[in-house]
This record gives structure tokens, C-alpha cells and sequence, in this order.
């Protein structure tokens, strides 16, 4: 399909995006292990790609596991696919794990078709080739639209997916993620092919797809929404008791965290320190709904971060492995402050070249840490080799390496 695909329009201006409409219909939903036996033996018998999404309750549930996943395949159709019904999907991930799967934003699904038992050999991911391919607007409606000429209707993406039973809108929402998902692949191959960037799509999705998962977050509490507010050591110790009591009831209860206790409710709490009930329960956040019985149990944790010994307060701050904030730069190291100037300029002005975003052609990271710690001697092999250090892929390091090269002989030219 392609934008000549659009009915001709009998007035002037643009023709009307036609609304994409299931060519099969909506399949019945897969909850059982007898049908999804039938859906293994569909799709290894199916020839070609794998389009595959997955849906989750985000903002609704604890954790990011997926409540739907949707494949298509040529010679299969499209199959819905209940996790809750169908725990374990690593029958349907052998099924088709020498295919290539056709993903839009594949970094947020993996985990949880990982978690299902689900793992891609070889991938496309949609979202990033549109990137690499120059497009200003990647999400998958937009794309649809702008590649093949339809509409995807983008009704149902905040829905909580953890609901049962699916309503049939939904599901059809669901079923078109995946309609036009290997035809949006082919159409940006095609594309990637003619702008000669191709082979650097082939690594980055090989990258993706070898990507171990991310190693948890140490002390996930300072990422609390409004954290910076909070400066005492032990309003710290009370932001951390209050998220972990949280966390535990959310995790319980499998609800998000923030419909147990908003972010803002704990840092009001940590600031003001409540020593009663009552003078907790006048806290934004802590309103008159909130039972007695909820009310003492954020009030226990406060009064355990009271309780500490000056010596198990938390710090103010994690000392942030790699260089320092960008900021800081010109006061610590002058130098490297300019060396990371030229650099970011550089990286700039080859990615608007090469029409593609700058934190594709390297990471703003990457930069920071070849401009923080520069090779001893900076010749365009040393470059190379401390970006692939750091993860760039061998089209980022044959892009940028030379011109990275002369960046960081700048300041001492000027000098």
C-alpha cells in the first residue's frame, strides 16, 4: 500500500486519509492453551516477517507485564493474544523466533514479551528506521499515514488493558497496531535503501535485539517527582520509607504506585514531617478520603525515618557515575567544556547532513564521556576504538570519528 492508495478527492485540496478497517476482521481473543496451540502451529507455519505488539496497564497496574499481544504474519492472519489466559508464550516466541519481528518502538515491548517468554532473534523496529530515514514524526499513526495513506484510529492507548473482558473496540484498536505493521517495513527498507542508510538501520535493530536487560535502578526512590524540593537528609530518609511502604502495597495490591500515593503526597510529607494523624491528614494528598488506617500507616513511616541514626540517613546525592552535569564543565575543566562545545557542534551539523536526529548519530552520552575523558592521544583510531567503548555502533563510529578527532583538538588550537 502507498499514498496512491488515497481515493481521489472531487475538491480541491488534500484527499481524505481513508480509516483503516481489519481485512479479516477482529480474531477472537486467545485465553486458552488449547487455542493457543492453534495459533503456535499458524504462525510457524506462516512464511515472511512477524508484526508483534503488546499491550499494557500502564498507569493502572504494578510492574509494565503485557495484558495483550498482537501478532500478524503472513499465512497466519492476526492473532490476539491474552497473557493473564496464557501465562507463558514461549512456545509462540520458538514459533517464530527465526523470523525477523516487525516492532514500532521495540524497547518498550521487549521487556514484557521477555517477561511472557518471548525473545526476537532478528528485528525491524518501525519507529526508529522513520528516524533514521529523516521522518519529523515517528509515532505509528503518524507514519501509517505519512508512508501508506491511512488512518489508524489512536482511540484506546491509555486504556487499562488489565480489563476483562476486552471490549470489542478496544480489540479492534488492538488488531490494527498490527495490520500494516510488515507493509510500514517495507516501505521504509525501500526508503532506508535509497538514502544509502540500510546497513546502519541492520546494526542498530541487531544491537536492540542483543541488548541484555537493563540492570535495576539503585535507590529508584530519588527518581520521586519533586525530589529536588527535598534537601534535609532525613526528609530524604522519609521519602524513601514513604516509597518503599508504598511500593509494597502497590506491588500487593498490583496497582500503580501512584493510585496508592501520589509522588506529591510523599514530599509533602517528607517536607512538613508530621508528627499525628491529624496534622498528616491536612497535607495535600491526604485528604479526607483516606481512611484512618491508611493515614497511620504513612505516618509509621515517617516516624521510621525520625527514628534513624544520623549515621543511616541517606546522602544528599548518588555520586552519578561518568563525567558531571554539562554545566559544571567550564568551572571544573575549561577545557573540556570546550572540547565538548566543538564536539556537540560537530555531531550537530553532520546529523542535520545526514538528516537524521542528532542523539541517533551518537548519543549525547557518548559525547560527554569522550569529551570528559579523551584518549591520551586523540588520532581518529583511538576515537574510534573509545566510542565503540562506549556502545556506537561501527556506521556511528565511520561517521564520526574524524570529525570528533578534530573537536577535541580545538581547544588546544585555540590556546
Amino acid at each position: 500500500m502507498s499514498n496512491a492508495a488515497r481515493p481521489p478527492s472531487g475538491e480541491e485540496g488534500p484527499a481524505p486519509v481513508p480509516l483503516l478497517e481489519p481485512r479479516e476482521g477482529v480474531p477472537p481473543v486467545t485465553a486458552t492453551p488449547e487455542a493457543l496451540a492453534e495459533v503456535v502451529t499458524a504462525f510457524a507455519g506462516g512464511t515472511g516477517p512477524v508484526a508483534v505488539d503488546a499491550e499494557r496497564a500502564s498507569g493502572y497496574r504494578y510492574g509494565q507485564s503485557a495484558y495483550l499481544v498482537q501478532l500478524r504474519r503472513a499465512g497466519a492472519g492476526t492473532a490476539l493474544v491474552d497473557p493473564v489466559g496464557c501465562p507463558d508464550l514461549t512456545a509462540l516466541g520458538e514459533a517464530i523466533g527465526d523470523a525477523e519481528w516487525v516492532l514500532h518502538a521495540a524497547t518498550q515491548d521487549l521487556p514484557c514479551l521477555r517477561e511472557a517468554g518471548m525473545r526476537p532473534t532478528r528485528l525491524f523496529d518501525t519507529e526508529l528506521a522513520g528516524r533514521l530515514a529523516g521522518f519529523a514524526r515517528v509515532g505509528l499513526g503518524a507514519m501509517v499515514e505519512n508512508v501508506l495513506g491511512y488512518s489508524l484510529e489512536k482511540g484506546h492507548s491509555a486504556v487499562d488493558w488489565s480489563t476483562r473482558p476486552l471490549p470489542e473496540p478496544w480489540l479492534r484498536y488492538a488488531a490494527l497496531d498490527v495490520e500494516l505493521l510488515i507493509d510500514l517495513r517495507d516501505a521504509l527498507e525501500e526508503e532506508l535503501e535509497r538514502q544509502g542508510k540500510l546497513e546502519w538501520a541492520h546494526q542498530e535493530f541487531a544491537a536492540i535485539a542483543a541488548a541484555p536487560p537493563p540492570a535495576p535502578r539503585k535507590d529508584p526512590w530519588r527518581r520521586t517527582s519533586g525530589m529536588h524540593k527535598v534537601r534535609r537528609r532525613r526528609q530524604m530518609a522519609a521519602v524513601r520509607e514513604l516509597w518503599t511502604a508504598r511500593d509494597q502495597v502497590a506491588r500487593r495490591r498490583d496497582v500503580s504506585p501512584g493510585k496508592v500515593l501520589t509522588d506529591a503526597a510523599i514530599v509533602e510529607a517528607a517536607l512538613a514531617m508530621p508528627a499525628t494523624v491529624q496534622t498528616l491528614a491536612a497535607l495535600p494528598g491526604y485528604g479526607h478520603r483516606m481512611g484512618r488506617k491508611q493515614l497511620e500507616q504513612w505516618l509509621a513511616a515517617v516516624q521510621r525515618a525520625r527514628a534513624l541514626p544520623e549515621s543511616e540517613l541517606p546522602q544528599p546525592a548518588l555520586t552519578p557515575a561518568g563525567p558531571p552535569p554539562p554545566r559544571a564543565w567550564a568551572d571544573k575543566d575549561p577545557a573540556a567544556a570546550a572540547r565538548l562545545a566543538a564536539a556537540r557542534a560537530a555531531v550537530t551539523e553532520r546529523a542535520e547532513e545526514l538528516g537524521l536526529p542528532q542523539e541517533n548519530l551518537l548519543t549525547p552520552d557518548t559525547v560527554r564521556r569522550l569529551c570528559w575523558e579523551p584518549p591520551a592521544e586523540p588520532t581518529p583510531e583511538a576515537v574510534a576504538e573509545e566510542l565503540r567503548r562506549h556502545g556506537a555502533r561501527e556506521w556511528q563510529v565511520e561517521q564520526t570519528a574524524e570529525l570528533l578527532t578534530t573537536a577535541l583538538a580545538a581547544p588546544a588550537q585555540a590556546g
